[in-house]
């Protein structure tokens, strides 16, 4: 299933240039001096705020920023979350595996086994006592008898 999102929204450049500077962990200054012409940082933030940016600058960022400059030109967030979501590959019909490793609350485990544990020993804990009675109603049973 492959589904295409029509959007009438323009796409502004600026914004899509900070936020991938930003997904990378990028300072504008740095991303400034990534590129070869070596722009300040207030230009970076002025080129930040333009809806379109010169085709020069465009393919200067797009290459600091490991991008093409048709990625920066057809970003849309909408679909990049969609893609993130639902990452299918149907060249080898693979789909994205997650690590799934459930957390297992041990505590609870042990208190389990604790309580059941408890409940066992005070269970053979009655039998020795209820034995010992025994064993001492038939030793006066049998003192008993021997006087008879």
């Amino acid at each position: 299933m492959s589904v295409v999102f029509q959007d009438e929204r323009k796409i502004k450049q600026g914004e899509v240039i900070a936020k991938l500077r930003r997904m990378q962990g990028i300072k504008q200054e740095a991303l400034g001096k990534m590129c070869p012409s070596n722009f300040s940082q207030q230009k970076i933030s002025e080129i930040e705020s333009q809806i379109v940016i010169e085709e020069p600058t465009l393919e200067e960022l797009a290459v600091a920023l490991g991008v093409t400059v048709e990625f920066i030109k057809n970003f849309n967030d909408d679909n990049a979350i969609y893609n993130i979501q639902h990452n299918h590959d149907f060249k080898d019909h693979a789909i994205a595996h997650q690590n799934h490793q459930p957390i297992f609350n041990e505590t609870s485990k042990l208190t389990s086994l604790l309580e059941k544990l408890v409940q066992d020993d005070s269970v053979k804990t009655q039998a020795i006592l209820d034995l010992t009675k025994v064993v001492a109603d038939l030793a006066e049973e049998v003192k008993r008898l021997k006087e008879n």
